[in-house]
């Protein structure tokens, strides 16, 4: 059962709560060139991206943010390191959020009543991200010079208490780390001590393949049990990517609704099509599929007849290649057969009557 959560609202989003969990991800565009940086928001919104971080290192950057938050489709959350005058920039563009990272803040304590102030006055909800790279060093020092999930949790409450003490509870936590256990263990301390929403990152995940891996494994095992209310899939990729996984995560778990799925065998020496080549055509035809609003579709690719209609029987449409043609089956029925020039185009047209 998923827990319940506070809830925050980034503009018409909801965080928390018993809302969706939601997908985010963060411009790899300098923030100060404002039309890149809304062609790629544009695009990341049309893959299903629904808040978008970009970075503010500079003045440039928080001055680009009122036009960034005016014209984004989704809402836009400032990323602030260092500089705490970025904070109160980024609540006068009127963004949908803040990110802050108060372990590497210059005096960030100092200003912490003045920028719960601001938030409140702006209506606007904070996210604290604690970093397995930013730990303040009594912290490190206590747990063994070790970012462990304890030292995770302990920083975090460290900061929530702070935050509370100022009478402000709207925000969200993160806690940061590029081990996928470390990252399971700390997220499932801390919903046990808090009940503000969580957001699930493993950092410096890597590469896509690799990327994708961890963050499938960590968010899967959170969110089974019920912790987490907004993803970022963290990849040395296209942020496009980012989106991509962090959206499949949540299908395969049943917490989206999934537009298309492709029932496809893992091939073996039995097939006598090539299943992969027409998996992937398949895909590639039909990549924007649900984006207008289209119902839910699953498609069987079936390698022989043995694991055909059968195995794939919930499937709405489908086909068993083999021997140079292909059995089309609807709901489990075979209805033609068709030489393998003609699978795709015939499951296409039943896609359209579909």
């Amino acid at each position: 059962m998923r827990k319940i959560t506070r809830k925050l609202m980034l503009k018409n989003v909801p965080v928390g709560g018993n809302s969706p969990v939601t997908v985010q991800s963060m411009c790899t565009t300098r923030t100060h060139e404002v039309q890149q940086t809304l062609e790629q928001i544009e695009q990341l919104h049309e893959a299903g991206c629904e808040i978008i971080r970009v970075a503010v290192p500079g003045g440039q950057d928080a001055t680009a943010l009122r036009e960034l938050a005016e014209k984004s489709p989704i809402p836009v959350v400032a990323d602030v390191h260092f500089q705490s005058l970025y904070v109160f920039h980024a609540f006068d563009a009127g963004v949908a959020g803040v990110r802050v990272n108060p372990g590497n803040i210059r005096k960030f304590n100092d200003k912490l009543q003045e920028i719960v102030n601001a938030a409140k006055l702006n209506g606007i909800p904070l996210r604290i991200g604690v970093n397995a790279g930013s730990l303040d060093d009594e912290i490190l020092k206590k747990h063994g010079e070790t970012a462990t999930a304890d030292a995770l949790v302990e920083a975090a409450m460290k900061e929530v208490r702070l935050f509370e003490d100022c009478n402000f509870h709207d925000f969200a936590i993160s806690l940061k780390h590029h081990d996928v256990n470390t990252t399971v263990d700390a997220y499932s301390k801390l919903s046990e001590l808090v009940d503000y929403p969580l957001h699930l990152g493993v950092t410096e995940a890597g590469p896509k393949f690799q990327g994708t891996i961890k963050s499938a494994v960590a968010f899967g095992a959170l969110l089974r049990a019920g912790i987490g209310d907004t993803i970022r899939v963290s990849l040395t990729d296209n942020p496009i990517e980012e989106v991509r996984v962090g959206r499949e995560i949540l299908m395969s778990l049943g917490l989206k609704t999934r537009a298309l799925e492709i029932i496809s065998c893992p091939t073996c020496g039995r097939i006598e099509t090539d299943v992969i080549e027409l998996t992937a055509r398949l895909e590639t035809a039909l990549q924007n599929y649900g984006q207008l609003g289209e119902k839910p579709l699953k498609i069987a690719v079936m390698g022989c007849i043995v694991n055909g209609p059968g195995e794939a029987r919930d499937a709405d449409i489908g086909v068993a290649g083999g021997k140079g043609k292909g059995d089309i089956f609807v709901r489990g029925k075979v209805i033609k057969t068709v030489p393998e020039a003609a699978i795709i185009p015939q499951l296409l047209r039943l896609v359209e009557e579909f």
